[in-house]
């Protein structure tokens, strides 16, 4: 590896340490010419699998988009970053273990909406809306009653999506679990 700082040819490896989830290796090098240190990291590029779009065009998978995607649907919502990285990481790792050499885009939709839903019931409704083009508010109640059928309110944590108001002296609270 050449010298990032006077680029000399040839640089030696000081040190190697696995990463926390194993999958990136860290080498602090050292340049015999200059002796300025440095880190590179080492990670396996595996090609994962094209998505085909609904209207037949093929795209290279974007870890980017998902990311923006992720982010648009948890906009102003009480999730941490660390949940969007597991997500993305989960994402990528469902791409890698499918044999398959293209997915389509539907698959990776329902996996998406699938990490979604456990993580926040919000940003999950709202990836649905656009991912199963809602045309209307039926659409949404639908995936709501849905939602709420097959998933338990996490204690604590949220309220139900269609929590009915209750009279409270002058004005109304929220019936349900509070956020």
């Amino acid at each position: 590896m050449h010298c990032p700082f006077c680029q000399h040819e040839d640089t030696r490896v000081i040190d190697s340490r696995l990463s926390e989830d194993g999958a990136t290796v860290r080498r602090r090098r050292e340049c015999p010419a200059c002796s300025e240190r440095f880190n590179t990291f080492e990670t396996a590029e595996l090609k994962l699998p094209a998505i085909v779009k609904q209207d037949g065009r093929r795209e290279q998978f974007d870890e980017r988009k998902l990311r923006a995607g992720l982010e648009l649907a948890l906009h102003k919502r009480p999730v941490a970053t660390d949940a969007v990285d597991v997500v993305v990481a989960k994402i990528i790792e469902s791409l890698r273990r499918s044999a398959d050499r293209e997915i389509p885009s539907r698959r990776l939709g329902d996996w998406i909406m699938e990490a979604l839903r456990p993580i926040d019931q919000v940003a999950f409704v709202r990836f649905a809306s656009v991912y199963r083009r809602f045309e209307d508010v039926q659409a949404f109640r639908e995936e709501i009653e849905r939602l709420e059928r097959e998933i338990p309110v996490l204690e604590g944590k949220q309220m139900t999506l269609l929590d009915e108001p209750v009279p409270v002296g002058e004005g109304t609270r929220r019936k349900g679990r509070s956020a």
